[in-house]
């Protein structure tokens, strides 16, 4: 047989694929249903687990040795590059195949053990020398791990790519001068930041903290929730994470975007990554959103988690997000407008709005006690009043909402009380916007 560094190369024929090395194939390797055709020298002497499956096999004292990989991280195509890293092939690293190649050396036992500069030792070399150095790559690695996220986790591959962009994010990069951004809009013939003596042509915009919302969102929700969290352990400002997490929402929940008008974030073209946005379950993702969500305060925050109680109303989802969503308002009323409190009724009821819903939402004000910081990822809009002057307000808010619902000619009189009664008499210096509700409502 040739030596490994002379095998001419692979060529494939249908589901078969087969190396030109003189000499016929004495053991076969199936792939998700794809055979290799190969030779045991070059794979037994660096993979230690086909040499096992080999030597198990020699009872049956065959010429011919066949076997079947199951659940082999990468399928077929990273196969390819472990057998053709036995053969003595070069193997070329890039961010997108390092943790599918990485995972797939692990699987076939490739340690130094059994030969020196293995391609276990190769993969983790490049992983931490390249990949864990630069934002654009752990985002590349960290997207291609969805298929191997068991065998990456184990392999402590997740948590390191989720720690470096944590670190990345929640340093200042004008500090370091890190290439972080990668975007056309940021080429400049002068003042490109220099990295390891290379001219990168990017310019950090270091004012900007919201740099990185767009590459997160490609990431799927699962890997979104853990490098959210991450970042959330390691010191990152609530108002960035909200600010990160309401990107996200608002990219996948089209829903949130029909009625929040100017809300929406400015969206950028990311020009080198060629990713694709992640596939993602609405409704797991609005529970996940949930869940991640800080406890603050603001007039374009409060609108937001309105929007995603309309969003939760329609997808169905479980009983704990929607309650937890209408705390979550409820201690924030105060900062409230009427059109986010008109949320349609999506059920079989007859009346036209979730006055139900929003009764609920009172009880929350009502009920609270716990203090939470006021703020606004997207503008400077934060108010602070006392007690009195946020029960003053709300009492406004729910009259001009009952005005508005008595126009509905389903709505039963014993809902317009409950709607009244809500609020405690103190909160109404004056009466007249509730006897202006319902005027309307006598009308009707």
């Amino acid at each position: 047989m040739a030596p490994a560094g002379k095998v001419s190369g692979f060529h494939r024929e249908g589901n078969d694929w087969y190396c030109s090395a003189g000499l016929p194939s004495d053991i076969t390797v199936i792939v998700e249903g794809i055979n290799f055709h190969l030779h045991k020298f070059p794979l037994v002497s660096k993979c230690a687990k086909i040499a096992r499956i080999y030597e198990e096999s020699q009872s049956t004292h065959i010429k011919t040795f066949t076997t079947e990989l199951e659940d082999f991280p990468g399928g077929p195509g990273t196969f390819l590059i472990a057998a053709k890293f036995c053969y003595g092939h070069r193997v070329e690293f890039t961010p997108r195949n390092i943790v599918t190649v990485y995972a797939a050396a692990d699987y076939l036992e490739m340690t130094d053990e059994d030969d020196e500069d293995n391609l276990v030792s190769q993969s983790e070399s490049f992983f931490h020398k390249n990949v864990l150095r630069t934002w654009k790559d752990c985002i590349l690695a960290l997207q291609s791990s969805e298929s191997v996220l068991p065998r990456a986790d184990r392999l402590q591959i997740l948590s390191k790519c989720l720690n470096a962009l944590s670190m990345m994010a929640c340093t200042d990069p004008s500090l370091f001068g890190w290439p972080m951004m990668m975007y056309g809009s940021l080429q400049s013939p002068g003042g490109s930041i220099l990295w390891n003596g290379i001219n990168t042509g990017a310019r950090i915009r270091s004012s900007e903290s919201d740099w990185w919302f767009e590459d997160l969102s490609y990431l799927s929700v699962g890997l979104f929730e853990r490098l959210i969290k991450t970042m959330e352990a390691r010191g990152m400002r609530p108002e960035n994470l909200a600010g990160a997490i309401m990107y996200y929402a608002r990219k996948y929940l089209p829903g949130l975007g029909r009625w929040q008008g100017g809300q929406s974030s400015n969206t950028r073209r990311v020009t080198s990554y060629s990713l694709t946005p992640a596939a993602v379950d609405q409704k797991v993702l609005l529970e996940t959103i949930e869940n991640l969500l800080p406890e603050k305060k603001g007039k374009s925050f409060c609108r937001f988690l309105v929007g995603l109680l309309r969003v939760a109303l329609i997808l169905g989802v479980n009983e704990k997000c929607k309650e937890s969503l209408e705390r979550r308002i409820g201690m924030q009323l105060e900062l409230a407008t009427l059109d986010c409190l008109l949320i349609p009724n999506y059920s079989d009821s007859d009346t036209l709005y979730n006055t139900d819903c929003v009764e609920r939402i009172i009880h929350h004000f009502m009920t609270s006690e716990t203090i939470i910081t006021s703020f606004s990822p997207a503008s400077a809009d934060v108010e602070t009043s006392s007690s009195s002057g946020s029960l003053r307000k709300v009492s406004k808010l729910i009259d001009s909402y009952i005005a508005e619902v008595a126009s509905d000619v389903n709505l039963k009189p014993g809902k317009i009380r409950s709607l009244a009664v809500a609020l405690p008499d103190s909160s109404r210096p004056f009466h007249d916007g509730l006897y202006r509700a319902l005027d309307i409502y006598f009308q009707v």
